[in-house]
């Protein structure tokens, strides 16, 4: 028996199974606003197959609402008897939340916030590599969430310069040979790769700064799917966890199923 987990991104939705702490099985698809309840259950049995009747419990977190709403109503129609959870305001995370406004955080930065409290304890940051977006996220040595940054993801900036530039186009996301460039292709990639490198060693920089912690004591965790891209580029990172958003659902749902509706 097994927990899914659902982290429904702008770009992508991922996809785990979760047993005690373990991603035994994962998936990543588009993330479609048109796709529909019913579709995203041909969908989900099309990718668990006998799995999806051994699941035990659903957690979802969502940054769009459409699709979480397709994702209510396909929970209710299709797994009606399987309890869920849907991360939102009233949910128990157990991580207090620092903010000016503590319902305008995505559900997602405060699922990885509390597996990295969970995993490495604070004082942490968490880099999460979307497609639509860059996010970092920072916990404190007491494990309160204090806040953070967006900056555009690697898949948008690059898409954005395909649209806007007129001798430009839409190349592979890779690592170059170089950082100077011989031809178009590697240049754009190297803006890419190196300058995401670089953005993201300075705003990691600029936040351990700010928390006044010695930046030995700091656990740094690069996630999402376009880590690897930039990892081994940049020296801040301590830890990679490709399934950190995976996890803390799983937490989450430990937390709060007993208040869960089956």
């Amino acid at each position: 028996m097994a927990l899914l987990a659902a982290d429904i991104g702008n770009s992508h939705t991922v996809l785990g199974l979760v047993a005690d702490g373990q991603v035994t099985a994962d998936w990543r698809v588009a993330t479609d606003e048109r796709r529909t309840s019913d579709e995203w259950a041909v969908l989900l049995r099309g990718l668990l197959g006998s799995a999806l009747d051994e699941v035990d419990g659903v957690a979802v977190c969502a940054t769009v609402p459409a699709v979480l709403h397709e994702w209510r109503d396909m929970l209710l129609r299709h797994l009606p008897d399987v309890p869920r959870i849907v991360v939102e305001p009233g949910v128990r995370t157990g991580v207090p939340i620092l903010m000016d406004n503590p319902r305008e955080v995505g559900t997602d930065r405060i699922i990885n916030a509390l597996a990295a409290v969970h995993e490495y304890g604070g004082p942490a940051i968490v880099v999460d590599f979307g497609g639509t977006a860059t996010t970092f996220d920072v916990v404190s040595g007491k494990g309160q969430y204090v806040g953070g940054a967006i900056a555009p993801g690697i898949e948008i900036s690059l898409e954005a310069l395909g649209r806007r530039g007129a001798q430009l186009r839409k190349v592979e996301l890779a690592r170059p040979r170089s950082v100077i460039a011989k031809n178009t292709v590697e240049a754009l990639q190297s803006g890419m790769v190196f300058g995401v490198a670089s953005q993201v060693e300075g705003i990691v920089d600029r936040m351990v700064a700010e928390l006044g912690a010695d930046p030995a004591d700091v656990t740094v965790i690069a996630t999402g799917h376009l880590a690897p891209l930039v990892l081994n580029e940049c020296r801040c990172f301590t830890d990679h966890d490709p399934w950190l958003t995976l996890r803390g659902l799983e937490l989450v749902y430990s937390r709060n199923v007993p208040a869960a509706e089956a």
